[in-house]
């Protein structure tokens, strides 16, 4: 699986190279405030987890990195060069692709269709160009048989999958299309314990073909699977930020489920 994610992605991506930074990056909606200060480094061949609960900031800083929103204030820099983005279409052309929690698939479109999403292989020229079917089918059987996915027909709607399965069509797609920095939007959010497994080794896989992946997750235990850098966000603002040799499990746990506040009302309580 390895072998076949590195045969697409970027050869000129080097393990700890810097791909996106964020030096002091703030959004704001008018009056509301939705990040502040925020520093964050997405190297080549690592996994960068970004936790948080609901409202923490997590979907907001993912707009930024994708290209959905710019940044009001700070400094975001992709290959060394700042830039503001000003759709995700942008965002794609450096090389950035958003797996969102929804996947972006259309459920009763084939899965052939939903790999090739935006990306069809025409014949002829704009707008009598026809779309090139049969050489789709093949190519998208043969890319995701390599990556381990084998779906019992390529002409079923993508719909009829598994979510875990769902997952990897996606995550497939973007590293075919040549995605440099993979954001995965809780993966494995609604997902069994098998289907997630299996998801995770893709982001695994990922990270060792040498690309750049931001997994946004509420699990620590899931995250500490494969992170080799942990963020976690409260109200828009970064309460931890640590490599992996700096932080254990527990802690992680500890601060992911609110750390000082949970002690304080289990005195509380208590019990």
């Amino acid at each position: 699986m390895t072998d076949t994610l590195a045969r697409h992605a970027d050869r000129a991506l080097h393990a700890g190279e810097p791909l996106i930074e964020m030096t002091g990056v703030g959004k704001s909606y008018g009056a509301i405030r939705a990040l502040r200060g925020i520093d964050l480094s997405v190297n080549a061949g690592e996994v960068t987890c970004v936790l948080g609960d609901n409202g923490a900031g997590k979907s907001t800083l993912i707009k930024i990195m994708s290209g959905l929103h710019p940044h009001s204030e700070g400094r975001l820099s992709v290959d060394g060069r700042p830039v503001t983005f000003g759709s995700p279409r942008e965002a794609l052309d450096h090389g950035i692709a958003t797996v969102y929690q929804d996947l972006a698939v259309v459920p009763l479109m084939e899965v052939w269709r939903n790999f090739f999403l935006g990306s069809e292989i025409r014949s002829g020229r704009y707008p009598l160009a026809g779309m090139r079917i049969r050489r789709m089918k093949a190519v998208a059987d043969e890319e995701l048989r390599k990556m381990g996915i084998v779906v019992r027909d390529i002409d079923q709607p993508i719909g009829t999958l598994s979510g875990g399965q769902r997952q990897c069509v996606a995550i497939a797609r973007a590293v075919y299309f040549g995605a440099r920095v993979l954001i995965l939007d809780e993966p494995t959010a609604a997902l069994g314990v098998k289907q997630s497994g299996v998801v995770l080794k893709y982001v695994a896989a990922a990270r060792d073909a040498g690309l750049g992946v931001v997994f946004i997750t509420h699990n620590p235990h899931h995250a500490y699977l494969v992170g080799d850098h942990f963020v976690i966000l409260k109200l828009g603002a970064t309460v931890l930020d640590k490599n992996r040799n700096q932080v254990s499990l527990d802690e992680l746990t500890a601060q992911m489920a609110g750390g000082d506040e949970l002690a304080e009302l289990s005195h509380e309580l208590g019990r």
